[in-house]
């Protein structure tokens, strides 16, 4: 701990009973804070995956069981914690917990209230809206530079914002070798939820359209989510049994990503895509679509190819081109590797959520010490 800063009392809630991207960033965030001194407890589904696994690192876990963004039955529990441990800081990590917010009244008015937004659906100009990111909050954190615009297009205070991109923990990575297509045709890979936003039905597309023109490839689709029996439907319906395998939650990126050679990420919409930074940390090149932060961690011809949403037929194009070049496959793979390292680490994240409660807490004039 920085000796011009003192230890902070954080309280973080995201109710979400399924896993999402969401929570690897918090887990790292809390652990992350642990290790700097902080003192760290956490609201959320008593059920969930996320409460489990930090209260298997000593993290103080909460219940909270939401059960939509109206419900303010639970509210007296977080009233109880933020007027009784005495947080500096609130954080609510997900849409439902920042809806929460409204039914938290002035439980601390010394506390620090902070949201993340992570998905880049725009944000309706109604009262509402306003009053969730203009009042029921300090801050706003956005994991992209295309969420920040959209959060002032929907009218919240520029001051409110800061950008802090989502990151990923460079190790587990490291030791993949480059691909190198050996030993059979070329596997491509996607790894998300499965629902319709991912556009995973646009890769099936593609894949059919590649084997009409006569390139062998395999593909590797790790997830799960409401659209699993439609794509593989679709997949059948293509004609595509041989060439498709879904593997289902996977539940650690790194093997999977040492089993392919190319990774793929079709959505339609994402506000920054962690599965694409685990892909380049892997030194795998990414063929993602051109929306939201996506354009701003993928460099376009350099660690991999952009193309615009919805467009199987370009997608195809974007395979094929890198299917082709071995050379350049393993030269966009190692330039993402890189990039991951210098952009976009968990610690980098955490570090960018810390420096900004102090920057909250001293707006304020709570008892903050001055940061570096």
């Amino acid at each position: 701990m920085d000796s011009r800063r003192r230890a902070l009392k954080i309280l973080h809630i995201d109710p979400e009973r399924s896993w999402g991207g969401g929570e690897t960033q918090v887990l790292g965030l809390i652990g992350y804070l642990s290790r700097r001194g902080h003192a760290n407890h956490l609201l959320c589904h008593p059920d969930g995956p996320l409460g489990r696994a930090a209260g298997a690192t000593g993290t103080t876990v909460h219940p909270l069981r939401l059960r939509n963004d109206f419900d303010f039955r639970p509210a007296w529990v977080g009233r109880w914690l933020i007027r009784n441990e005495r947080y500096d800081i609130v954080h609510f990590h997900t849409k439902r917990a920042h809806a929460f917010a409204v039914w938290l009244g002035g439980a601390r008015r010394g506390a620090r209230r902070v949201v993340t937004r992570r998905m880049d659906y725009p944000i309706r100009r109604g009262c509402y809206d306003r009053y969730l990111y203009n009042r029921a909050v300090d801050g706003v954190i956005a994991i992209s530079e295309q969420i920040a615009a959209l959060l002032v297009e929907g009218g919240v205070a520029k001051e409110k914002i800061r950008v802090i991109p989502s990151g990923v923990d460079p190790a587990p990575f490291e030791k993949i070798p480059p691909p190198d297509g050996a030993g059979g045709p070329l596997i491509v890979g996607a790894l998300a939820v499965l629902e319709e936003r991912k556009g995973h039905r646009f890769l099936l597309e593609a894949a059919a359209e590649l084997k009409r023109q006569g390139l062998r490839l395999k593909y590797r689709i790790a997830g799960d989510g409401s659209e699993s029996e439609r794509l593989k439907n679709l997949t059948r319906t293509l004609g595509l049994e041989e060439e498709v395998e879904f593997l289902g939650f996977v539940h650690d990126a790194a093997p999977f990503l040492a089993s392919i050679d190319i990774f793929v990420l079709p959505s339609l919409f994402e506000g920054l895509g962690v599965a694409a930074l685990e892909a380049m940390a892997a030194a795998r090149p990414v063929i993602a679509t051109r929306v939201g932060g996506l354009a701003e961690l993928v460099e376009d011809r350099r660690t991999g190819l952009l193309v615009p949403p919805a467009d199987s037929f370009s997608l195809a194009r974007a395979i094929g081109e890198i299917a082709a070049d071995g050379e350049r496959r393993r030269a966009m793979g190692a330039s993402g590797r890189a990039r991951v390292r210098e952009h976009f680490t968990m610690e980098q994240m955490a570090r960018g959520n810390e420096d900004y409660y102090y920057d909250l807490l001293e707006e304020r004039g709570a008892d903050a010490v001055p940061g570096r």
